[in-house]
């Protein structure tokens, strides 16, 4: 999570142009269809989830041979309380299994770890896993891995303003995006380029609200066990055929793109 004062953060995509490339700086995605998967071979849906974990691994990797810098992944939303109680203590239980296997890993590959959202109404001793990888990984500079859990973007906003109001009371009512934005849960990282969603479903389910303001979508049928490097590199390809105008018209691309 964000500290209480934090740094100013990028300046948001509404007020600027983003600087665009040919591969995202910052990628998020739903994991969508670990229990879908799961059913289909007769499984119960734990299976679904521990491979899941595996695919993961496997993005990771391709982030980092593809020198993509941020990774923001949604594990848990605010709303997946309302799962059966058995599938949600084994998912708390697997993320803190994640956090002591994988955290040694990810150090030693130079990435930072952090995860998002309301970490208040987890057991503690998963609490103080997710600060002590926080911790260790904190000065690592490869990639930004990002777990929302327990995470909402409704929540992350209005957390923002709180946070925002009680380190600068004389703001009141008088405060701009570029007064918020460093409170928000990733501001101090670039928006998202490049929104991925798994499984089928079209729809960003309370996820980055604020930040995917001018994300590009893609939206695949993949189940999230399957999502493989040729799926991986799927989603890439459609982000690098995107025209990204940010509320320009496509004429005033053409000397920014024969710059190019």
């Amino acid at each position: 999570m964000a500290s209480d004062t934090p740094d100013a953060g990028p300046v948001s995509s509404t007020l600027s142009i983003p600087a665009c490339s040919e591969f995202p700086r910052h990628i998020a995605i739903v994991m969508d269809g670990n229990g879908r998967w799961a059913r289909k071979r007769m499984l119960p849906r734990v299976a679904g989830h521990r491979r899941g974990l595996e695919t993961v691994r496997r993005l990771v990797r391709q982030c980092l041979e593809r020198g993509i810098p941020n990774l923001t992944l949604f594990a848990f939303s605010s709303e997946n309380w309302r799962r059966p109680a058995d599938e949600v203590s084994f998912l708390m239980k697997l993320l803190l299994r994640a956090l002591h296997t994988e955290v040694l890993r990810l150090h030693a590959n130079n990435i930072r770890l952090r995860v998002i959202g309301d970490i208040s109404r987890f057991e503690p001793t998963l609490q103080q896993a997710i600060t002590q990888a926080a911790t260790l990984t904190a000065g690592n500079t490869a990639l930004t891995l990002s777990i929302a859990a327990n995470y909402g973007g409704r929540w992350d906003i209005l957390q923002a303003v709180k946070r925002m109001q009680a380190a600068n009371p004389a703001l009141r009512d008088d405060f701009t995006e570029d007064d918020l934005t460093p409170y928000l849960s990733l501001g101090d990282l670039p928006e998202p380029d490049l929104f991925i969603r798994t499984g089928g479903e079209q729809r960003v389910s309370n996820f980055l609200l604020w930040q995917l303001a001018y994300a590009e979508y893609y939206f695949t049928d993949c189940l999230w066990p399957d999502f493989d490097e040729v799926a991986f590199d799927a989603a890439l390809l459609s982000f690098r055929q995107r025209e990204r105008r940010f509320g320009r018209t496509s004429e005033q691309l053409v000397p920014q793109r024969a710059a190019i």
